[in-house]
C-alpha cells in the first residue's frame, strides 16, 4: 500500500480497514531503511498511527503541521511523496533527518531544537487570522519538549486567542531521550493511569439523568464534585486553567480513536490540546526492549536483531564519560547537570556511581545554567554537559548568572564544530563566537583523548569563574604527542627556520601535523602548535606569532568570532604586526552529511590546507624567499 501513496490525498481514499496493514508496512520500511544508514528510529516507530491520522483529518499543506524537534517526521515524509532517497538518509544528497523546506511544501518548520513548535504555531495561526485565511495549525510536541519553558510561554499566548484554530497534540510517551522528569511528567503519568476516566464519567452522567424525578437535580448537585475530582486526579487542569480545551488521553496506536479526537479538535474553532499516549519504538521488539533509549538514534544495525552492525570506536564522549567518574571519586563537590541528554553526553556512568550528584533538569538549558550558578554559590562545582548547539539557548544565563557572578561552573560542550548528519541545527560551530564575548570565560579545546582528560581536570580545578571544554563528535585518537610545552602551548611539529606558524584548535591538530608534512615536501617550513586553551589566547602564542612571518589558524568554528578572530584581536592588542590567515567554517548553515564529507567540501583537509598555505607563501615574495619555497 505504501507505494500507492504519493500524497495525503491518496491516504484519505483508503478504507479504514486497511490502515493497520499500512502502519505495519511503514514500520517495516523504517526499520530496514534506518538499519542501513542509522537515524532516529524509536521516535518514528512511536508516531506511525498518529501521523496517519493527522494526514487523514487535516489538509496538509493548506493546514500547517509542525513537528517539535522534527526527528519524528520520517513517517510524515513517507506520506507526503518522499519514498526515495532513504538509502542516503542524513547523508550528502539524501533526505534530511528533519523537516526540510527544500524537500517539500508540507514541511513548514525546520528547527530541530526542542520546545519551539508552539511559538511557531502561535505566530502562524495569528498570521492566518490577520489575513482571514481559514487554515488550521497543528503542533505535535512531546512530553519531553513540554519541560522547556518556551513551550509554556507559547501556551500562555495560544490560550488567550480563543478563536484561533490551533491544535496542540501532546505526544506523550513518557520520554525525551530518557524518561521525562519533573512535576509535569508526574502529572501526565497520573492521567495515563486513568484512561477510562472520561468514559466512566459520561456513562454515570447518562444514568443519573435517566433517574425519575430527581435525576437532573442529583446530576446538577454532583457536577461540582465531578469538577473537584477531576482536578484532584487529572492533570488536564494544567491546560484547562489556561483556558485550553482538553481532549484525551487517546490511545496513540488506535487510528480510529485518533481520527475521532483530531476531528473534534479540528471542528472546535479555538485552541485545543489533544493528549495522545504512544510508546516509543512501538511495533519493533528490539526498540521496545531497549530500556535505555528505545533505539532513539542508532547507528547502522542488523534489522533482524537490532544489534549494531559494526563495533563502535572509542569516541570523545566515551573518554569524557570515563574521566568524569574519576573526577567524581576525587572531588565530592563535583556535580553533573544534563538537559535530558544523560547518555548522549556521557553521564550515564557518573549517574550510576553518584546518583545524588547527577541532575537531569529536562529540556531546559536556561534553567540548567542558572541552577548551576546556584550550586556553585552553595559550594559545589557543577559540570554542565550540553551539545554545543544547545548552548545557544542559554546565552543570557551564562552571561548574567554564571559569568557576572564569577561562579565556578564548567561547561562541557559535546559535538562542537561540524557534527554532520543531523544538519545545520546540530553543527556546533557557534560556541566560540558566543563564549568569546563572555567576560572571564576560559575555553579549552583538547586535540586527543590524553588532552581531553588533562584539560577537563584543569577546568574543574578553576574556582574563580566559568570554564568550558569543547570537543568534536566521533572517534578520537588516544594521543597526538607534543614535542614540548611552552607557556601552556604544545608544540606538535617544528622545522628549522620556520616561515609559517600553524595554530590548530582542538580536534584538527592531527590535520595540522599532516599538512606540515606535505608543506615540508614542498619546501615550506612550519611550526605546528596546539594552544590547548583557546580563550583567552595564551600570551605564549602571541609571542610565537611575532617570530613567524605568516600565522595560519585552523579551527572548526565559524569565521566570525571564532578562534582566528580571537587570535587576531590578541595580536593587535600586543602590537604584533604579522600576516594572518584563517581556515575555519563559513558563516553559513551547513547541509547534512558526514563530518568527513562536509570538511572535505569546505576544503578543510590536510592536502587542501597545505595547498592554501603554500599559495599564501608563494603570493608574498618575502615569505617565499625566507622559506625557499618553489611554489
Amino acid at each position: 500500500m505504501l507505494a500507492t501513496i504519493g500524497s495525503p490525498a491518496d491516504l484519505k481514499r483508503l478504507e479504514h480497514s486497511v490502515l493497520p496493514g499500512l502502519a505495519a508496512e511503514i514500520r517495516e520500511f523504517l526499520v530496514h531503511a534506518v538499519s542501513r544508514t542509522g537515524g532516529h528510529l524509536g521516535p518514528n516507530l512511536g508516531v506511525v498511527e498518529l501521523t496517519i491520522a493527522l494526514h487523514r483529518v487535516f489538509d496538509s499543506p493548506r493546514d500547517t503541521l509542525i513537528w517539535d524537534v522534527g526527528h519524528q517526521a520520517y513517517v510524515h515524509k513517507l506520506l507526503t511523496g518522499r519514498q526515495t532517497g532513504w538509502d542516503r538518509l542524513r547523508m550528502t544528497g539524501g533526505l534530511s533527518g528533519y523537516p526540510s523546506r527544500a524537500e517539500s511544501s508540507h514541511d513548514h518548520v525546520e528547527s530541530s531544537h526542542a520546545s519551539s513548535s508552539l511559538s511557531w504555531a502561535d505566530g502562524i495561526a495569528h498570521a492566518y487570522a490577520l489575513r482571514g485565511q481559514d487554515s488550521r495549525v497543528v503542533a505535535v510536541i512531546g512530553d519531553g519538549a513540554l519541560t522547556g519553558g518556551m513551550a509554556w510561554e507559547a501556551l500562555n499566548n495560544i490560550a488567550a486567542a480563543k478563536d484561533r484554530n490551533v491544535v496542540v497534540v501532546v505526544n506523550d510517551n513518557g520520554r525525551s531521550y530518557l524518561p521525562t522528569i519533573g512535576g509535569l511528567a508526574d502529572r501526565l503519568a497520573t492521567l495515563r493511569l486513568q484512561p477510562g476516566y472520561e468514559t466512566y464519567l459520561e456513562a454515570s452522567k447518562q444514568r443519573l439523568r435517566r433517574a425519575p424525578v430527581v435525576g437532573n437535580a442529583v446530576y446538577a448537585g454532583l457536577h461540582a464534585l465531578k469538577v473537584g475530582l477531576k482536578d484532584a486526579i487529572s492533570p488536564q487542569v494544567l491546560f484547562g486553567d489556561l483556558g485550553l480545551k482538553y481532549l484525551g488521553p487517546v490511545d496513540g496506536h488506535d487510528i480510529a480513536a485518533l481520527e475521532s479526537a483530531l476531528a473534534r479538535a479540528r471542528g472546535f474553532g479555538g485552541p485545543v490540546v489533544v493528549h495522545v499516549v504512544t510508546r516509543k519504538g512501538h511495533g519493533y521488539a528490539p526498540a521496545e526492549n531497549d530500556e535505555t533509549e528505545q533505539m532513539h538514534s542508532p547507528s547502522a544495525f542488523d534489522a533482524g536483531t537490532g544489534r549494531s552492525s559494526k563495533p563502535k570506536p572509542l569516541g570523545w564522549t566515551d573518554v569524557f564519560a570515563e574521566e568524569m567518574v574519576r573526577i567524581g571519586h576525587r572531588r565530592p563537590d563535583v556535580v553533573a547537570i544534563t538537559a535530558a541528554m544523560l547518555h548522549p553526553t556521557g553521564l550515564g556512568a557518573f549517574q550510576r556511581e553518584f546518583p545524588e550528584r547527577c541532575i537531569d533538569v529536562g529540556i531546559a538549558e536556561q534553567h540548567a545554567l542558572t541552577s548551576a550558578a546556584g550550586l556553585a554559590r552553595g559550594g559545589m562545582h557543577p559540570v554542565v554537559t550540553l551539545y554545543s548547539t544547545f548552548l545557544n539557548r542559554a546565552f543570557d544565563q551564562l552571561m548574567m548568572d554564571v559569568a557576572l557572578h564569577r561562579e565556578p561552573v564548567t561547561l562541557v560542550l559535546d559535538r562542537s564544530g561540524v557534527t554532520g548528519s543531523d544538519g545545520p541545527t546540530h553543527n556546533g560551530m557557534w560556541d566560540l563566537s558566543i563564549l568569546g564575548v563572555v567576560p572571564g570565560m576560559r575555553v579549552a579545546a583538547p586535540r586527543d583523548a590524553v588532552t581531553l582528560r588533562e584539560e577537563l581536570a584543569e577546568a574543574v580545578a578553576v574556582d574563580d569563574g566559568p570554564t568550558a571544554v569543547r570537543f568534536a563528535k566521533g572517534p578520537v585518537v588516544e594521543s597526538l604527542p607534543a614535542l614540548y610545552r611552552t607557556g601552556g602551548v604544545d608544540v606538535l611539529w617544528e622545522s628549522p627556520e620556520p616561515t609559517v606558524l600553524v595554530v590548530c584548535a582542538g580536534a584538527l591538530g592531527e590535520l595540522g601535523v599532516e599538512a606540515a608534512h606535505i608543506l615540508a615536501r614542498q619546501g615550506v617550513s612550519a611550526t605546528v602548535v596546539d594552544p590547548r586553551w583557546v580563550l583567552p589566547v595564551p600570551a605564549a602564542l602571541v609571542e610565537m606569532a611575532s617570530a613567524h612571518p605568516l600565522v595560519v589558524t585552523i579551527a572548526d568554528s565559524g569565521h566570525h568570532g571564532g578562534f582566528g578572530s580571537a587570535l587576531a584581536d590578541a595580536l593587535r592588542a600586543g602590537e604584533v604586526d604579522v600576516v594572518q590567515r584563517d581556515v575555519a567554517l563559513p558563516q553559513e548553515f551547513l547541509a547534512h552529511g558526514s563530518r568527513t564529507e562536509i570538511l572535505t567540501t569546505l576544503g578543510i583537509t590536510a592536502h587542501d590546507v597545505a595547498d592554501r598555505v603554500a599559495g599564501w607563501v608563494g603570493a608574498r615574495p618575502r615569505l617565499a624567499a625566507s622559506s625557499g619555497s618553489t611554489t
